[in-house]
């Protein structure tokens, strides 16, 4: 497609899951060298809005509360109220549809067409075949719509996350507490998945992996868990003998995770949000995958080794496992060690808290 117009005002509707909204970060690169001059919102639930903050592609961040009928035309009427003259839509669901349609029909809605909003979406059709909607890179994925619209899409795209001097400073401050300085080598260790007990590697795993890792590094080792982890967190550390920095007291929310995350050498994860944030920051990661098809994060993989068993039940994509976990636990410690290591031979010397690109303070 050619576009008619240069608009004024373009409102991005996010992808709600973190990883998601991560990897959609490209597009409103793209969107601001298309529309240099246009004003750019960005419309995520609440819980997300930290993580795009400071993106200084941006011109606001729009938190939306629209799980509920209730928030779902409160966010239609915010949307009517800013009245945009594009809606990008990169959910695929039909909610996504009928909270932008609720804002009102003088914009123009932009999309993949599947599903119901096939009749009411301007957009692609994304590839299908036997099995059905063929899995794609989401960076790609999501760029495709750029590319429908006739706009010049960068040749090397790459997720990209954002920290401002203030939230800088808060995590400088908060990495002195955990005793953490400026010369030490930082392991962050993620056990944790918000979608489901099927993404998490074993606990004793990840005991064993920090022993191990501290044994051979004498490194500090950060424990990053979220809200509702703390018993993970309290399990793995009464398993381990290493020194190890529980963040959950700390309760760290997805805003401050940015310069955790940042200063970390090397992240080891779970296939979930973290592993993105590490992407985003030019942080070596390991990912330990399981229920996920690997397709859908195929993308910037240059700083990133992923370990994962192809089984016959696999990709399943379901929250939990009904066969003892079998895709996590036939990944070993030894296994995900190898990997340590090969990433950090690439590292030249302990990494501070970065002012590079991604990581570039903000007011």
């Amino acid at each position: 497609m050619v576009r008619k117009h240069q608009p004024k005002r373009i409102l991005v509707r996010c992808p709600n899951w973190v990883g998601d909204l991560i990897m959609a970060t490209p597009v409103f690169a793209c969107l601001r060298e298309n529309f240099p001059e246009a004003r750019i919102s960005a419309m995520t639930r609440l819980y997300n809005a930290k993580v795009i903050a400071d993106t200084p592609w941006l011109d606001e961040v729009v938190p939306c509360r629209d799980k509920t009928f209730a928030g779902l035309k409160a966010t239609g009427q915010r949307i009517w109220e800013w009245s945009p003259d594009w809606i990008i839509l990169l959910p695929n669901s039909i909610r996504s549809y009928i909270e932008a349609r609720l804002g009102g029909s003088a914009s123009e809605l932009f999309g993949y067409r599947r599903g119901l909003r096939k009749f009411f979406v301007h957009g692609p059709t994304p590839q299908r075949d036997t099995r059905g909607y063929v899995p794609r890179p989401m960076v790609e994925y999501y760029l495709e719509i750029c590319r429908w619209l006739g706009l010049q899409v960068p040749e090397h795209p790459a997720p990209r996350l954002f920290i401002s001097e203030k939230l800088r400073q808060a995590g400088q401050r908060l990495l002195e507490q955990f005793g953490i300085a400026d010369n030490d080598l930082v392991i962050g260790v993620n056990p944790g998945a918000k979608f489901g007990t099927s993404k998490c590697w074993p606990p004793e795993y990840f005991a064993t992996l920090i022993d191990r890792l501290y044994e051979q590094h004498r490194c500090k080792l950060l424990l990053l868990v979220g809200p509702g982890e703390e018993e993970l967190a309290a399990t793995i550390s009464a398993q381990t003998h290493a020194p190890l920095i529980n963040t959950a007291p700390a309760q760290v929310d997805l805003g401050m995770l940015k310069p955790l995350i940042g200063r970390c050498g090397l992240l080891v994860t779970n296939d979930t949000g973290p592993r993105h944030y590490a992407t985003a920051f030019q942080i070596p990661v390991v990912v330990i995958m399981g229920p996920t098809d690997p397709r859908y994060t195929a993308s910037n993989l240059e700083q990133t080794i992923v370990l994962r068993k192809a089984m016959d039940c696999s990709p399943c994509h379901k929250e939990r496992c009904s066969r003892n976990h079998e895709c996590m636990r036939q990944i070993t410690p030894d296994e995900v060690m190898h990997a340590v290591a090969k990433l950090l031979s690439q590292v030249v010397a302990p990494l501070n808290l970065p002012s590079g690109s991604s990581l570039s303070a903000h007011p």
